[in-house]
């Protein structure tokens, strides 16, 4: 018996895209930023290196829930680990080119300077085999995080955006390509 057509993946264009990068301070006195959330449609900024950042913008929306935050760790994850990043893009590239976005106010961001432990966590996949390991020098003793330690992070940079989109939702910026699984 001839199976159903799958239907057009749902797609949910409120969901916003977490990553770290090289640390920057957006003026004297400042707190370093080294991670950064902006809304997925920023990666259909014509800035942004394309058609790369509309890809990843098709693999941020599909199967999400309106307001959720993903990390690029949790794309690369979902990418085979990320053997299948070169089908997809040029994830470094389009990374850099969303904190030019950001730096030169073309797109509203949620710029965060983590502490290590917690950028390290965010930068590290989902599921129960990822850990992080540090060693406390106070104590000498060998500390382990896991997915726990990771879905708390994340939830803190949900507090946070939460509250600023609470204000005004997050500014993708203009002259935006539109979403691939939306051109004929």
């Amino acid at each position: 018996m001839p199976q159903p057509e799958p239907g057009p993946a749902v797609r949910t264009s409120d969901v916003y895209f977490l990553f770290a990068h090289e640390p920057y301070y957006p003026g004297p006195g400042t707190q370093e930023i080294n991670t950064t959330v902006v809304a997925a449609a920023s990666l259909l900024h014509q800035q942004v290196r394309q058609p790369d950042g509309a890809r990843i913008h098709d693999l941020l929306t599909q199967g999400r829930q309106p307001g959720q935050i993903i990390p690029l760790a949790t794309l690369t994850h979902e990418l085979n680990g990320g053997a299948d990043w070169p089908a997809i893009g040029d994830w470094e590239r389009v990374t850099t080119d969303l904190v030019q976005l950001v730096q030169t106010q073309m797109c509203d961001a949620l710029s965060l300077g983590l502490p290590d432990i917690a950028r390290a966590l965010i930068c590290t996949g989902p599921g129960p085999d990822n850990q992080l390991q540090a060693i406390n020098p106070a104590a000498g003793e060998l500390i382990v995080y896991g997915p726990d330690d990771r879905a708390e992070v994340l939830a803190e940079v949900d507090l946070f955006l939460t509250a600023l989109v609470a204000e005004q939702p997050l500014w993708p910026g203009e002259g935006l390509l539109p979403p691939r699984y939306e051109r004929t």
